[in-house]
């Protein structure tokens, strides 16, 4: 889909700072002017935009923060979380500058305007990978905490299952149905990103209370004396314990990926020049979201968090009413897990139409072909997520190596390709750091994972 079609009828006054060409390298965004049926829209506000792009930030990679504390200890953990955060701001400023100034309206336009044809269809397909993956996993954290889940034989009660006993009703197949009929599918059909700014607060306010219930659950055991003091620092005895703290790295760019939407909310926005106001808000956000969520999940478990903290919360935490907070903690997370979908589903529908369809008029003005892939595709993840017996082990692969070309290498190539001549030393020092950091830690980590993989044989999802 290109927007090279598309007839500029008016230009707000205050926007007049971003005009955009419109040819055949500016692809895959929805317009807001008339041939869309958008005129009644007149911009995204501030704080939609931060809801949205803070709802993109925070995903399930909450969940795998705590346990980068028991691999890094507490102070170097915060640290790093704290620079992937920086790390992540500089990479969309290199994005959004680039894009000014190509005049390219997304992620693939920028990319093709840099490296050609290649260039696009290679953003577009890391997004398909990334997304995908993303979802099928969101898809099955939803069933595993509402039905249940079975692992080594020893089967998990899930919430529903746990309220009602085992019903065909609370089985995972009906209960991913009704969620994927009542709720995925409503919010997926929205053409405007800035229509799920209330679900993305709400989202935003439902990771909040996650928070809030582990901060008040650790304060109770700190006061009664039942929290151990936590490591401070990594035990590195040896180079496989050095190399082992590099793992990490997949999980903090995977927590931090966003940059498929930055596009889409810039172009929705009220006033484009805040969008680098709305990127520094929902970081420094989601960062105090991810510290606070480190810390506390780190103390209240130790060296006993797993990779998934949401599962320590399965077990007895030795605490009045602990098992209704276990039930609040888990049912809140998959409820905002649900909302964060259709934020992520998003730029996934957008780049598969773009690469079907590269000289389509814009997908929004299309109904037939927005409808079809959009079925197609959550059709697609409700498949996956039912019935693919083991995919974490895949995902890890693929979600890594697809996030950290998003993230990091690709804006970092986009600069050092640098056809305008507007980047500086201090940026093509940053970019090659940025490479070398993303190549190396992933590297090792893929190495890390292939050889647990052989050596223990993948896990397994019944």
């Amino acid at each position: 889909m290109t927007i090279e079609s598309v007839k500029h009828t008016r230009e707000k006054s205050r926007k007049s700072n971003k005009q955009p060409v419109v040819n055949e390298k500016s692809p895959l965004l929805p317009t807001k002017h008339g041939e869309d049926g958008f005129d009644e829209f007149n911009g995204a506000s501030f704080s939609g935009a931060v809801f949205n792009l803070s709802t993109t930030i925070v995903g399930a990679g909450i969940m795998a923060l705590p346990a980068t504390m028991k691999v890094l200890g507490l102070i170097p953990g915060i640290f790093a979380i704290i620079f992937m955060a920086f790390l992540t701001d500089a990479s969309i400023e290199f994005l959004l500058r680039f894009s000014r100034t190509a005049k390219s309206l997304s992620y693939a336009g920028l990319m093709g305007d840099a490296f050609g044809n290649c260039g696009r269809i290679l953003i577009q397909l890391c997004v398909l990978v990334n997304n995908i993956g993303v979802l099928v996993v969101y898809m099955i954290i939803i069933g595993d905490v509402l039905s249940g889940t079975t692992s080594d034989g020893i089967h998990h009660a899930g919430v529903l299952e746990g309220w009602f006993g085992e019903q065909w009703w609370t089985g995972r197949f009906f209960v991913l149905l009704v969620t994927t009929l009542a709720i995925f599918a409503p919010l997926a059909s929205l053409k405007r990103i800035d229509s799920l700014r209330y679900t993305s607060a709400l989202s935003v306010a439902l990771a909040v209370v996650f928070l809030v219930i582990t901060v008040g659950i650790t304060l109770y055991k700190l006061i009664d004396g039942t929290v151990l003091m936590p490591r401070l620092f990594p035990e590195v005895p040896n180079l496989t314990s050095v190399l082992n703290l590099f793992t990490v790295v997949p999980v903090l760019v995977t927590a931090y990926i966003c940059h498929y939407n930055v596009h889409s909310i810039d172009n929705e926005l009220e006033d484009n020049t805040k969008i680098k106001a709305v990127v520094r808000t929902s970081l420094a956000l989601c960062s105090s979201v991810y510290v606070m969520t480190s810390i506390f999940g780190f103390l209240l478990f130790g060296d006993g968090t797993l990779d998934d903290v949401l599962a320590n919360f399965s077990t007895d935490l030795g605490i009045p009413f602990g098992s209704l907070l276990n039930d609040a903690v888990r049912v809140s997370y998959a409820a905002h897990l649900m909302l964060v979908f259709p934020i992520v589903f998003y730029p996934l529908r957008i780049n598969l139409d773009g690469l079907i369809f590269p000289s389509a008029r814009p997908l929004t003005s299309d109904n037939m072909r927005f409808a079809s892939l959009s079925i197609g595709l959550i059709a697609v993840i409700f498949i996956a997520a039912n019935f693919i017996p083991s995919i974490w082990d895949a995902f890890q692969f693929t979600g890594a190596t697809a996030a950290v070309l998003i993230g990091f290498i690709l804006p970092a190539a986009i600069t050092l390709r640098d056809r305008y001549g507007i980047s500086v030393k201090r940026d093509r020092v940053l970019a090659i750091v940025m490479i070398i950091l993303a190549v190396f830690s992933n590297v090792i980590a893929i190495y890390s994972d292939a050889y647990a993989l052989f050596k223990n044989g993948p896990s397994r999802r019944d």
